[in-house]
């Protein structure tokens, strides 16, 4: 027990009743306060995946392409001639939520690490975000600290940040997400895996001296619901060294190409003691560790702190006793400690010792196969419902260009210049595609193919429908490659929930995961791997359930990609898709009429498949010069934002509806505008057939003009659209006003 206090320590340690009992079981005995803080972190829901494991061994993993899914430090997808894409992606939400700057930016440096674990050269970064209202002074500070966590650390390592995404919601007022998704490129030769094997190899502790920060990081801070104690939790959040993980990353890539290397593990979650029974787990072996021999920057340290620390920029790797000089040596050119703190076993155990006395000894498979695992019974939530909204819900506003400049406006909209520019988006200079676009495009020197990456999530819609929103965010990171002319391959996910102990987020994870299966299935994107964040949630009150995919595609020849950009004035402008729009979960319903309700329209998987082969094959024969997804804000927004990128404006002519505001402003998913020469129209209707296509407008002048039938609906200069979406942010984020829902509901 803690002094001062009657509750036992495992509670403290957040271990249920049961579980401690568990532990004692399969010990044979009480654990000591050692092992207790070690199971502690391995049954923790953050390394355990108590609720998730169940559910996530569902997902399809396996595909032609995929040499390495799930349980490695990330998933290798195969992009030919002996080449190789690593990928992963995972969250720093709560951390970032206690300190934004540290949170940020040891959640890049955790997912490098992860990257180069495997053996890659991280060549990209994309951080998807999702924060509560810019109206609020704590978001603004959280927002400004994240984006400047995330700039220091890559921009320091020198790894360009290229992509990702920012959302605004009320929902995460209190739990802001913050994702962060990492690249690599390997030879398939050069790919390493995570485990210790060979009894009397030598384990090595590499990087930076071991501290008190992130102590306790993933039993608490990860693994439970922020409440009035949240401020205290601020200890357990770990302080990055950017200069000292570059450093790390060139020399484990050098111990790589010397062949020094029997395995290698990042530091990262649970800190010594997960990475160190993981490595065991995966060579089927055992490890003895001996902390007196850990480097550590603080005096006094206790046994299980040194175990459960979760210092940054640190290694393990499993090496020869013959190689034992060669890592050194090379640790040494690059001014990293390297110290032997262990070897490996034939036992199956995780023995810790300090010094002669043994302190902790725990069978690994109990520690990384043995934890308990939970099935809630899902309940649905009372705002799901099986119909959408009657149009008539909400009267149409007299004012539609309003209605456009508005969501133009909208933080969820407008220019994300204010962010990226802050991220050093060019170095190695592999770009094909700036950021602002569907997907970023990285050349590969000395080849004409390109990858194509992307990271898309909607919470909003999952709120409203989570399998639905599930396979919507999965089509559309797929329909976003698919915009620049690239092949979508395989995913990465970060399943962001509330607590899943409570039967409405368990069912919404168990929709979501289910939904997310039939898209990969369907689009042929199996899932390499990824992260499971529970436990977003204040005070009882949940984030919205928000599944965020990381989508990597190929492009067989990168000098044929294309962006959103219109190109020329008198090009047609046309409409890929039959989908349906509907105000249920769109940017329109909460922006002007201050509501979340209804059901979003569903995904047609099939009608999607053949839509963006058809896009890919355009765009292949040069016969769509630009392609732009429909999505936030629906087709009004997707023209203006077209019209913006090119400097051209366009004349659109649209078939009479009853609701024209809801055919411009509603959503859903399949939808994609496109613009072709009037050379190439006949041959790209042609090349349709079977598939929805038809033109609505051409592009060209100054003014964005939509008319349905007699009717105009809007006619604005592009200046002005231009104006309203290139400043909107950088307003919000000086705290000058962000605009208000429902103002032009009743006008």
């Amino acid at each position: 027990m803690e002094l001062g206090t009657d509750r036992p320590a495992y509670e403290l340690l957040g271990l249920k009743a049961s579980e401690y009992d568990d532990i004692c079981a399969r010990l044979g005995r009480e654990p000591n306060y050692v092992e207790l803080a070690i199971f502690s972190l391995m049954w923790s829901e953050h390394c355990g995946y108590k609720h998730s494991r169940p559910l996530l061994g569902d997902l399809p993993t396996g595909g032609d392409c995929i040499l390495q899914g799930p349980g490695e430090n990330a998933g290798i997808v195969d992009i030919g001639e002996g080449l190789a894409i690593a990928m992963k992606i995972e969250s720093h939400n709560h951390p970032s939520a206690i300190e934004p700057f540290q949170g940020a930016a040891t959640g890049i440096g955790g997912i490098v690490r992860d990257i180069f674990a495997v053996g890659a050269r991280p060549i990209a970064c994309l951080d998807p975000l999702h924060f509560g209202s810019l109206a609020k002074a704590r978001q603004r500070f959280l927002l400004e600290g994240v984006v400047a966590g995330v700039a220091a650390y890559g921009n320091c390592m020198g790894i360009p940040t290229i992509g990702g995404e920012i959302h605004f919601e009320d929902s995460y007022e209190d739990n802001c997400l913050v994702n962060v998704m990492c690249v690599g490129l390997v030879k398939h030769g050069d790919i390493l895996k995570a485990s210790a094997r060979g009894e009397g190899n030598l384990i090595f502790l590499i990087g930076s001296t071991t501290g008190r920060d992130g102590i306790g990081g993933a039993s608490v801070l990860a693994s439970a619901e922020f409440d009035e104690t949240a401020e205290e939790k601020r200890p357990t959040v770990q302080v990055g060294d950017p200069f000292t993980e570059k450093k790390l990353l060139e020399a484990c890539l050098e111990m790589r190409d010397r062949r020094l290397l029997v395995g290698l593990q990042d530091l990262g979650a649970g800190g010594l003691s997960s990475s160190a029974s993981e490595m065991a787990s995966k060579g089927g072996s055992g490890i003895d560790l001996d902390i007196s021999r850990v480097p550590l920057r603080e005096e006094g340290m206790e046994p299980f702190e040194i175990m459960i620390s979760e210092s940054q920029e640190r290694m393990l790797a499993c090496t020869t006793t013959q190689n034992e000089v060669a890592v050194k040596n090379v640790c040494a050119k690059w001014d990293l400690d390297a110290t032997v703190v262990g070897r490996v076993t034939g036992n199956g155990r995780l023995r810790v010792f300090n010094g002669e006395e043994l302190i902790g000894d725990m069978p690994v498979a109990a520690l990384v196969d043995e934890a308990p695992t939970y099935i809630v019974k899902p309940a649905r939530p009372g705002h799901e419902t099986d119909k959408l909204l009657p149009p008539d819900r909400y009267p149409q506003p007299p004012d539609l260009g309003a209605v456009l400049l508005k969501l133009m406006t909208s933080p969820n909209i407008c220019s994300r210049r204010w962010v990226w520019q802050q991220y050093d988006h060019m170095v190695q200079t592999n770009n094909a595609l700036w950021p602002g676009g569907e997907a970023a495009v990285l050349r590969l020197k000395g080849r004409r193919q390109g990858v194509a990456l992307t990271t898309d999530g909607n919470g909003r819609r999952c709120y409203l429908d989570p399998r639905r929103g599930a396979r919507a965010v999965v089509a559309e990171a797929a329909r976003n490659l698919s915009c620049v002319g690239a092949r979508p391959v395989a995913i990465t996910n970060c399943l962001n929930f509330g607590n899943p102990e409570k039967g409405g987020i368990y069912h919404q994870f168990r929709e979501a995961v289910a939904g997310m299966k039939e898209a990969c299935q369907a689009l042929g994107t199996p899932v390499t791997g990824g992260n499971v964040s529970f436990y977003n949630e204040s005070f009882g009150k949940a984030i919205y359930p928000n599944p965020v995919i990381g989508m990597m595609g190929l492009v067989e020849d990168a000098s044929r990609i294309r962006d959103h950009a219109f190109k020329d004035a008198g090009d047609a402008v046309l409409l890929l898709g039959a989908a349906e729009p509907a105000v249920d979960g769109s940017e329109y319903q909460l922006s002007v009429f201050g509501e979340v309700a209804g059901r979003i329209p569903d995904v047609d998987l099939e009608s999607e498949k053949k839509m963006q082969l058809l896009l890919r094959e355009a765009i292949i024969k040069e016969l769509a010069k630009s392609a732009h997804d429909v999505s936030d804000g629906g087709l009004a927004c997707c023209l203006a934002e077209s019209a913006i990128a090119g400097g051209i404006g366009a004349v659109i002519s649209l078939d009479e509806v009853s609701r024209p505001d809801i055919l411009l402003f509603g959503e859903a998913p399949g939808l994609v505008v496109l613009t072709a020469a009037e050379a190439d129209l006949e041959r790209l209707l042609k090349l349709a057939a079977g598939v929805p296509l038809k033109q609505i407008g051409r592009t060209g002048g100054g003014r964005l003009a939509v008319t349905a039938g007699a009717n105009s609906l809007i006619d604005l200069p592009l200046a002005q659209i231009k104006q309203a979406w290139e400043t909107s942010l950088e307003a919000m984020v000086a705290g000058n006003g962000a605009p208000r829902a429902g103002d032009l509901a009743n006008r």
